[in-house]
C-alpha cells in the first residue's frame, strides 16, 4: 500500500514566497534572488514528504503566481499584447512578461482572474482564439523534476490537464460567437505529447494530469473529448505512467467508463467531496487493470481525519482496482502549512486539527494501517481517540433563538424602495469599503496586539486615520462615503475575532492569489455576537461628515466560504447562526442612524456547487441567510452587497432574491459582461459594476472609466447605476488610489452631465 499527495502549500511557513515576489516587483531583488527562494521552497516541500514517509512525491506544484498561468506560458498561449520572447531573452524579461500577464503593466491589462472551482483560490483565465497555436514553449516541469532528482527525490510532475485547461479558458476578444476553446483540443495534444516524452527522457516514471473539471457539468458533457485526449496520450511510446486526477466532487460512471477505455494507468478520485465515488466504481465493475489513488484525507479543511471513517472508505475499494494508493482529496494548497506554529491555541481545539504538515502524517499512517495493521495498531488507536469539546462548542441560547425564528427566510417591506436608494443624483459614486492599509496602520495594529500601546492610543490613531479618509473622500467628491476600515486586518478575520464560536490562527496563512495570503479563521462552535463590532467606528465616521457613510459588514455565506468550517452539522445551519449574529449588528447600525449598510457576499458564487442539480438547495439557504441578516431594517435604510471575482451568470436569480437595494460586483476585467447577464435575467435593483480593476497596479484614465459607464448604461437604467471600483482598496497605495478615484468621479460627472442635460 503506497501513499501520495497532490501538492503542498507554495507560500512557505512564513510567507517567504509573498515577500520574495513583492521584493522583485518593487525592484529590491533580482531574478536570481527570486529563483533562489523558489528553489528553497520546493526543496522544503520534498523534505516534508520524505520526513512524513510519503512514498510518491509530486513536483511542478510550485508556482510564482498561478498554475493555470504557468500552463498558458508553458504551451505558448501568451496574448500578443504581452509581447513575444526574443531570442536570447534573459530571465528578467521572462519573469516580467509572466507577472504582466498576472498583474498588468502600465497600459497593458492583465488576464482576467476568477475563482478556482468552488475554492477561495483565484486563477488567471487564459485567453484563446481559433488562431492560438500551441507549442512546448517552456521547461518549468522539467526543471523542477530535475531539481528534485538532483536532491535525491524521484517525483511525479503535476500538470493541469488539457480538458481542464481548455474548459477554464475564455475566448479572446474577436473570437467568433459561439466558439469554444475546447475546439483547440486537437492542436493542444501534440504539445502535451512532446512534454511527456521530454519528461520520460529525463527519467520521469510517472506524470499527473489534473482534470478537476470532470467534477462539473461542463466536464462531464465533454467526456468524448476527455476520452479522445487520454486515448491519444495513452497511446504514446516513451511516456511516463499517466495519473488522471479528478477532484472537488464525483465524476460519474460515464467518465469512469471512458477512463477505462484510455491508455492512462491511474485515476485519482476525491472521496471527501465525492464519497459516492466508491459506489460509482462498483457500478462500472471497478477499474480492471488500472490503479486508483483514493483521496480520503481532506485537502481543503483543517479538521483531523476520522481514521475509522477513512479506513471504512478504503476497505471496499481494495477489490475494485489493480492497486489502491492512499492520498489527499486534492492539493494541500488550500490549507495552512503547519499546526505546530499555533502554540497559543486552545489545546482542546488544537487536538481536533491537522494542517498540511499533519495531513502528510495522516496519509502515511493510513498507508501503514493498510499495509501492516498490527504494526500500526497502537498509533492508529491514538489517532482515533476523540479529543474533548472545546469551550464554546455549544450555545443553547443561539439554537433556541433560531428555532423560534423558524426555517423560512424573512421578507423585507418593499414600499417605496428603489434601486438607487437615497442617491443624490444619477450615477452616485462610492467605494467598496476599505482604503489603503498603510505601514502606519499596520504598525498601530501590531503595537496594540503586542501591548506596546494601550487601547486609548490605538483608538486615537484609528480615529485620526478615519478623519483623513473622510476628508479625502469629501475632497474627491464621492457621494456615499466609507470609514476606510483601518482597524480591520481582513474582512472575515476581523469579524471572526469578535464572534463567539470562532478562533483565529497566528500563522495559518493560505494563498488566495499571487502574493495575496489570508488567514482563514476556524469556525468550530455555535456562533454568536457578544457585543457590537463595527458600530463605534461607523458612527464616528458619520459624525465627521454631512454625507452618508456606509456601514460595512461581511455576509454569512462569505464568513463560511473564507473560514474553515465545522463539519459536524449542515452548512445551512451554521450560516443561519452567523446571519443571526449579523442581524443584531445591522439593527444596532440602523438604530444609530446609519442609512446605508453594506453586507458583503463576495463569495456567494464561490460556494455554488459544481453540479447544477445541487445548486437550488444551496442558493435557497444562502439567500435565506442573507435575508435573515438584513431583513429587519426599515424602508429608509438601504442594504448594499458586494460580490468579488466570479462567473455570475449562474446566480443572477439569486442576486435578485437577496433583496438588496444595491449590488456592487466585479465587472472591470470581464468588460461589463455581468451587466448584460443581470439585465437579461430581469434584475431591476441598484447595480454598481466595478468600473476599474483595483488588482492591477495602474491608474485608469477618466476616459476609460467613462467608456465603461457608457457600456453599462446600455443595459442599466441610469437611476439604478452606481459608480465604484471593483473591489476594496486595502492592497493598493494612495499614489494609485487617489488619482484613480478622482478619475472615477470625473468620469461619472461627465456621463451624469449628459444624462441630466
Amino acid at each position: 500500500m503506497t501513499t501520495t499527495v497532490h501538492g503542498y502549500p507554495r507560500i512557505g511557513p512564513d510567507r517567504e514566497l509573498k515577500r520574495a515576489c513583492e521584493a522583485y516587483w518593487a525592484g529590491r531583488c533580482g531574478p536570481a534572488d527570486l529563483d533562489a527562494v523558489g528553489a528553497r521552497l520546493r526543496r522544503a516541500a520534498w523534505e516534508a514528504y520524505a520526513a512524513a514517509g510519503i512514498d510518491e512525491m509530486p513536483s511542478n506544484t510550485f508556482s510564482y503566481y498561478d498554475h493555470m498561468l504557468d500552463t498558458a506560458v508553458l504551451f505558448g498561449a501568451v496574448p500578443g499584447r504581452f509581447g513575444r520572447p526574443a531570442e536570447g531573452e534573459d530571465r528578467g524579461a521572462e519573469l516580467d512578461r509572466y507577472f504582466a500577464m498576472a498583474r498588468g503593466a502600465r497600459d497593458t491589462a492583465p488576464l482576467e482572474m476568477t475563482k478556482w472551482f468552488d475554492t477561495n483560490y483565484h486563477y488567471l483565465v487564459p485567453e484563446l482564439s481559433p488562431h492560438t497555436a500551441f507549442r512546448l514553449a517552456g521547461g518549468k516541469p522539467l526543471a523542477e523534476y530535475t531539481q528534485a532528482k538532483g536532491l535525491g527525490y524521484e517525483t511525479r510532475p503535476v500538470l493541469v490537464g488539457p480538458l481542464t485547461f481548455l474548459l477554464l479558458s475564455k475566448p479572446a476578444a474577436g473570437a467568433p460567437d459561439g466558439w469554444s476553446p475546447l475546439e483547440l483540443l486537437e492542436g493542444l495534444l501534440p504539445a502535451y505529447a512532446e512534454l511527456l516524452r521530454v519528461l520520460r527522457a529525463a527519467g520521469a516514471q510517472g506524470v499527473q494530469l489534473d482534470e478537476p473539471v470532470l467534477a462539473t457539468d461542463a466536464g462531464r458533457a465533454a467526456v468524448a473529448g476527455f476520452e479522445r485526449a487520454y486515448r491519444e496520450l495513452g497511446a504514446l511510446d516513451d511516456r511516463p505512467e499517466i495519473t488522471v486526477a479528478a477532484y472537488f466532487g464525483p465524476v460519474g460512471t460515464q467518465v469512469l467508463e471512458a477512463f477505462k477505455r484510455t491508455g492512462a494507468e491511474r485515476i485519482a478520485l476525491d472521496l471527501v467531496s465525492g464519497p459516492e465515488a466508491a459506489d460509482e466504481l462498483a457500478a462500472v465493475s471497478g477499474l480492471g487493470d488500472k490503479a486508483l489513488v483514493a483521496g480520503v484525507v481532506d485537502g481543503r479543511n483543517v479538521w483531523r481525519t476520522d481514521m475509522r471513517a477513512a479506513l471504512s472508505r478504503l476497505g471496499p475499494l481494495l477489490g475494485l482496482a489493480r492497486e489502491v494508493v492512499v492520498g489527499t482529496s486534492c492539493s494541500l494548497l488550500h490549507v495552512p502549512v503547519d499546526l505546530d506554529a499555533e502554540t497559543d491555541m486552545d489545546p482542546a481545539l488544537r487536538a481536533r486539527l491537522a494542517f498540511a504538515r499533519q495531513k502528510l502524517d495522516e496519509v502515511a499512517l493510513l498507508g501503514r494501517a493498510l499495509s501492516d495493521p498490527e504494526g500500526a495498531a497502537a498509533e492508529l488507536e491514538r489517532a482515533r481517540t476523540a479529543p474533548p469539546e472545546p469551550e464554546g462548542f455549544r450555545n443553547p441560547r443561539v439554537r433556541a433563538r433560531l428555532e423560534a425564528l423558524g426555517p423560512q427566510a424573512p421578507e423585507r417591506a418593499r414600499g417605496g424602495r428603489r434601486g438607487g436608494g437615497d442617491a443624490p443624483h444619477y450615477l452616485p459614486t462610492t467605494t467598496i469599503g476599505s482604503f489603503p492599509q498603510t505601514e502606519d496602520i499596520r504598525k498601530a495594529r501590531a503595537e496594540h496586539r503586542s501591548g506596546a500601546i494601550g487601547g486609548e492610543e490605538y483608538e486615537r490613531r484609528m480615529r485620526a486615520e478615519i478623519d483623513k479618509v473622510i476628508a479625502l473622500q469629501e475632497d474627491i467628491g464621492l457621494d456615499v462615503l466609507v470609514h476606510g476600515e483601518p482597524e480591520r486586518n481582513d474582512m472575515v478575520q476581523y469579524f471572526a475575532e469578535r464572534l463567539g464560536g470562532y478562533t483565529t490562527t497566528a500563522k495559518g496563512w493560505v494563498q488566495s492569489y499571487g502574493s495575496r495570503c489570508v488567514r482563514p479563521p476556524i469556525l468550530f462552535g455555535d456562533v454568536h455576537r457578544p457585543e457590537p463590532i463595527t458600530v463605534r467606528w461607523t458612527t464616528y465616521a458619520q459624525s465627521r461628515t454631512d454625507k452618508p457613510v456606509k456601514g460595512m459588514l461581511t455576509g454569512p455565506v462569505t464568513m463560511l466560504a473564507w473560514s474553515f468550517v465545522r463539519d459536524d452539522q449542515p452548512l445551512a445551519d451554521t450560516a443561519r447562526q452567523v446571519a443571526l449574529a449579523l442581524r443584531d449588528e445591522v439593527a444596532d447600525l440602523e438604530r444609530e442612524g446609519i442609512r446605508h449598510i453594506q453586507v458583503d457576499e463576495a463569495a456567494l458564487r464561490e460556494l455554488l456547487p459544481l453540479r447544477a442539480a445541487d445548486r437550488p438547495a444551496y442558493l435557497d439557504w444562502a439567500v435565506g441567510a442573507f435575508r435573515l441578516a438584513t431583513s429587519g431594517v426599515g424602508e429608509r435604510t438601504r442594504i448594499h452587497t458586494h460580490m468579488c471575482y466570479s462567473e455570475f451568470g449562474d446566480i443572477v436569480g439569486a442576486i435578485e432574491a437577496l433583496d438588496a437595494d444595491v449590488a456592487s460586483v466585479e465587472a472591470a476585467r470581464s468588460h461589463m459582461e455581468l451587466v448584460g447577464d443581470l439585465d437579461r435575467a430581469g434584475y431591476r435593483r441598484g447595480i454598481g459594476p466595478g468600473v476599474y480593476d483595483i488588482h492591477a497596479p495602474r491608474v485608469p484614465t477618466a476616459d476609460e472609466i467613462e467608456a465603461a459607464l457608457r457600456t453599462a448604461l446600455r443595459a442599466v437604467d441610469p437611476e439604478r447605476l452606481w459608480v465604484n471600483p471593483d473591489c476594496g482598496l486595502k492592497t493598493r497605495g494612495y499614489p494609485e488610489v487617489e488619482p484613480a478615484l478622482r478619475n472615477m468621479v470625473e468620469a461619472a460627472r461627465r456621463v451624469r452631465a449628459d444624462l441630466t442635460g
